[in-house]
């Protein structure tokens, strides 16, 4: 198989992956739920300083901080990535 190194992108290394960040989890009751309006507020399980999680389908690929872009991209929302999960299959 070939390597697929950032040095040598292979066609399986230029498939995209869609990442998913989860910033919290909200618990309200059924309900809480059903009464939802327009502007209603969900507290989340997190603090704005809190990291985020990283996911590709439901594995945990890593943890980092919000931030918010700059110049041509000011007010989009991005991840630094503060930590990298261990990707071999042992654990």
């Amino acid at each position: 198989m070939a390597d697929a190194s950032p040095d040598n992108p292979s066609a399986l290394g230029r498939v995209p992956v869609e990442i998913t960040i989860s910033v919290g989890r909200a618990h309200p009751t059924v309900t809480e739920l059903l009464s939802l309006e327009r502007d209603a507020v969900l507290t989340l399980d997190r603090a704005i300083g809190d990291p985020v999680e990283l996911f590709a389908g439901d594995r945990l690929i890593g943890r980092g901080e919000l931030q918010e872009m700059e110049g041509d991209q000011a007010g989009r929302l991005a991840v630094r990535l503060t930590e990298v999960a261990r990707t071999d299959e042992s654990g």
